[in-house]
């Protein structure tokens, strides 16, 4: 039986089951059957949900897609809902996010020992660490997610702060204020900061660090490159505040 239906999603053959019939359809070269979720929480329940919904709609069933999920003793103490969604779960240990969640080479060995195609990272942990898609692409293995060249481009808050001033777009007094490389429209695709640039940028210590400050005048914002979510940050009003804080940022 051939022909046309009406979903949600548009007009979809009334043949197609698969992830590979779209794939077929679409020209692509590689299917997803099964995905990792590197996530826990209110995070892997929606992508889950959303995925599950997609296939029904798309195929009219929920199935056509696999999850594997991490699972930490502490999530599987709180009888996280997560869990129930996933086809298959894995056991790594539990305590901060870099023994687990944001562990990229733990991610890639679980993805190469249950043959996922695909991992999907989400938001926090190490959804925003270039080395996670640099490792599973060089693995075969799609990230669900931007290139590692965009993450570090612009995820960094250096390099993308680098790449703005470069376009001539106006940003705060920093430590970097002086710094821009030569770039055109051709290489819009693969800007890249050169890491001795990056590198003037930095501030490494406390004294380099109250010098810079003095130029710019205070109060100033102390600010890890790679803190995010309000972590990493001070407010130095002085001299003495700026090396104080400094310390506990550097740490």
């Amino acid at each position: 039986m051939s022909g046309l239906t009406m979903g949600s999603n548009g007009l979809r053959p009334l043949n197609m089951t698969s992830p590979k019939d779209l794939c077929d359809l679409l020209g692509g070269s590689r299917v997803i059957n099964k995905i990792l979720i590197a996530n826990n929480g209110i995070a892997a329940v929606k992508c889950m949900r959303s995925i599950r919904r997609w296939s029904y709609e798309m195929f009219r069933q929920e199935h056509t897609i696999k999850f594997v999920a991490m699972v930490t003793p502490e999530d599987m103490k709180a009888n996280a809902e997560y869990i129930r969604y996933a086809d298959h779960y894995v056991n790594v240990q539990g305590g901060p996010s870099h023994m687990n969640y944001s562990n990229c080479e733990l991610i890639l060995d679980i993805a190469k020992r249950f043959l996922v195609e695909a991992v999907w990272a989400g938001w926090g942990h190490a959804s925003e660490n270039p080395k996670l898609p640099e490792l599973l692409h060089r693995h075969g293995i799609i990230f669900i997610g931007p290139s590692e060249q965009a993450m570090w481009a612009l995820g960094d808050k250096i390099a993308s702060t680098i790449i703005a001033q470069s376009a001539n777009v106006p940003t705060l007094p920093w430590s970097g204020s002086h710094l821009k490389f030569d770039w055109n429209e051709e290489d819009h695709e693969n800007i890249h900061v050169p890491m001795d640039l990056y590198e003037k940028a930095c501030v490494t210590d406390a004294k380099e660090g109250v010098e810079i400050a003095s130029r710019i005048g205070f109060p100033v914002m102390i600010k890890a490159s790679e803190g995010g979510g309000g972590k990493g940050i001070r407010k130095a009003t002085n001299r003495d505040e700026f090396e104080t804080f400094f310390r506990q940022v550097n740490f």
